[in-house]
C-alpha cells in the first residue's frame, strides 16, 4: 500500500469504525464491498483493508459472496483504544465514561499498592518526572503536554505493578485521559489538588507503602470520575 492508500485507508477505518460503533449500521447488516467503495470513493484495496482491520476488532465480519456484516456488541473488542475513542464520540459517551470510571477503579488503586512492593528504582523515577511535567504544564494551562505527562504516569504506575494484565490496561486508561481532554471535561488549569494526589502516589510507591499508594490512587480516580460526570452531565 502505497503512503496516499495508507492515509486513505486511516481515514476510511476511522470513519466507517465510527459508523458502525455509533450505530448507523445496525447489528447483522449486511454491507457490499463496491456500496463501500462508492460510499468513501475509494478503491476496492482500501476498503478491504480497513474492513479486515475492523474485522479484527470483531466489529464486522467478511464472507465471500455474502458481504460484511455487522457484529453485534457482545463480539467487539471493547478493549481496542480505537473502538473506545470511537465510542467517546457517539452518543454513549456518558454511560462509557462511567464504565470505565468504574474499571479504573477496580484496576488502578490495586496496582498503585502493588506498585509499592514491586516498582523499580527507575520507575520511582518516572512516577516523579511525570508529576514534575504535570506541575509545570498544569501552571502553563498546555493541556496536550499535560495529558502526555498524565499518561506516562498512570502507563508506569500499571507497569510498575508487576502484572502484566494490569501494565495491558494502560492503553485503555490513555484513552480515557485523552477523552477527558479531547471533549473538554478538563479545566482549563488542571487543579494543583489534582497534580498533588500523584505526587502522593508516586511518594507512596517509592516509601514501599502500599495502603498510601491504594489510598492516594483511589482518591485520584474518584475525583476526576465525579469532575468528569459533572461536566458532562
Amino acid at each position: 500500500m502505497g503512503v496516499a492508500d495508507e492515509s486513505l485507508h486511516g481515514a476510511v477505518l476511522g470513519e466507517l469504525g465510527a459508523l458502525v460503533v455509533a450505530g448507523e449500521y445496525a447489528t447483522g447488516q449486511v454491507l457490499r464491498i463496491e456500496q463501500l467503495e462508492a460510499r468513501f470513493g475509494v478503491s476496492r484495496t482500501v476498503v478491504r483493508e480497513a474492513v479486515r482491520v475492523l474485522e479484527s476488532m470483531g466489529l464486522v465480519s467478511s464472507r465471500r459472496r455474502v458481504g460484511v456484516t455487522v457484529s453485534p456488541r457482545a463480539a467487539w473488542n471493547l478493549f481496542d483504544p480505537r473502538v473506545i475513542r470511537w465510542r467517546l464520540d457517539s452518543g454513549e459517551r456518558e454511560s462509557l465514561l462511567r464504565s470505565l470510571s468504574e474499571l479504573r477503579l477496580g484496576v488502578e488503586p490495586v496496582a498503585a499498592a502493588l506498585a509499592a512492593a514491586h516498582a523499580t528504582p527507575e520507575q520511582c523515577g518516572r512516577l516523579t518526572e511525570a508529576v514534575m511535567r504535570m506541575a509545570v504544564h498544569g501552571r502553563a494551562g498546555d493541556l496536550e503536554s499535560y495529558l502526555a505527562a498524565d499518561i506516562l504516569f498512570h502507563r508506569t504506575l500499571l507497569e510498575a505493578s508487576g502484572n502484566d494484565m494490569f501494565g495491558g490496561l494502560a492503553t485503555v486508561v490513555a484513552e480515557v485521559l485523552a477523552g477527558r481532554t479531547h471533549h473538554h471535561l478538563m479545566p482549563a488549569f488542571p487543579e494543583p489538588a489534582a497534580i498533588r494526589r500523584h505526587a502522593e502516589v508516586a511518594q507512596a510507591v517509592q516509601a514501599g507503602d502500599p495502603a498510601e499508594a491504594r489510598r492516594a490512587m483511589r482518591d485520584i480516580v474518584e475525583e476526576a470520575t465525579s469532575a468528569m460526570l459533572g461536566s458532562d452531565g
